[in-house]
């Protein structure tokens, strides 16, 4: 039965081999083994992200987490090492005939959402992802319309999307992602900045995508926020994974070193460890 379970199971969402990414350093000798005197921001990452799994990457800044999302979108080039998206090689899906599926299913919120946003009313900005898809503006604003509802933003669908707070801001930034049929959303550092009201409004959305079937991959040290969510945790130190597993166990071999907090100091259990009222 197990033999039999192992040969049917699907390939994961994501299969990254040995990723690395290097940057040229400013002298002074070698740096990883190296030769020459590069950085490596990521160093052999290997990593599956399966279908419809809540993974959260912890890591202290630094450690590579947002050079692995980058990568991984396809909006930086790694030096070495691969990575296959539902089945094949990631270029394929970044070449012209793939790149709009591409785009339609992977989607990203960055740590500062106020670089993605491009339209000047949070109405106009929600549309704009479908629109730059090639949906025609009906389509884009009834997918716009739907995003901001999912998020309750509807009501501001008429201010600048300067005017939000910090939270709504956020949840502008999920709602392009969620109006262009994103099945797959990476959120780098989502509760930076954010007050206790502000947190709350994404967690209540991620809780929904979640339950949805959304895959996510949410990229944070904050971990007594949200990880109570989680399906798996990974923890990146110096662009290299240092473990890799279900919350608990990974917590119970935590290192100082990592620069992660293990949030059961504060809370009873990993269930408790949410902001959720």
């Amino acid at each position: 039965m197990d033999r039999e379970t192992k040969e049917t199971a699907p390939e994961p969402l994501f299969v990254i081999r040995g990723l690395c990414k290097l940057f040229p350093g400013s002298g002074g000798g070698k740096a990883g083994g190296r030769a020459d005197d590069s950085t490596a921001a990521l160093d052999g990452v290997d990593l599956d992200i399966h279908r419809g799994e809540c993974l959260l990457i912890a890591g202290s800044n630094g450690s590579g987490k947002t050079i692995l999302m980058r990568i991984m979108a396809g909006l930086l080039e790694a030096s070495g090492g691969s990575i296959r998206y539902k089945g094949n090689d990631l270029a394929w899906a970044l070449k012209p005939s793939g790149e709009k599926t591409f785009r339609r299913e992977l989607g990203i919120v960055f740590q500062d959402p106020d670089a993605q946003f491009v339209g000047e009313t949070v109405e106009q900005d929600a549309a704009f992802g479908p629109l730059n898809l090639g949906m025609d503006k009906t389509e884009s604003r009834r997918r716009g319309k739907a995003a901001l509802e999912k998020t309750g933003l509807w009501e501001k669908r008429n201010l600048t999307p300067r005017r939000l707070s910090g939270g709504e801001k956020r949840r502008l930034a999920l709602a392009g992602v969620l109006a262009s049929g994103c099945e797959t959303i990476i959120m780098d550092e989502p509760f930076a900045n954010l007050d206790w009201p502000g947190v709350v409004q994404v967690l209540t959305i991620i809780k929904t995508l979640k339950a949805e079937g959304t895959t996510l991959v949410i990229l944070t040290h904050e971990l007594e926020k949200v990880l109570a969510l989680a399906d798996r945790l990974l923890i990146l130190h110096r662009g290299r994974v240092r473990d890799n597993g279900p919350s608990e166990e990974v917590l119970g071999r935590l290192q100082n070193e990592y620069g992660v907090r293990d949030p059961r100091q504060s809370y009873t259990s990993i269930k408790d460890c949410s902001w959720l009222p």
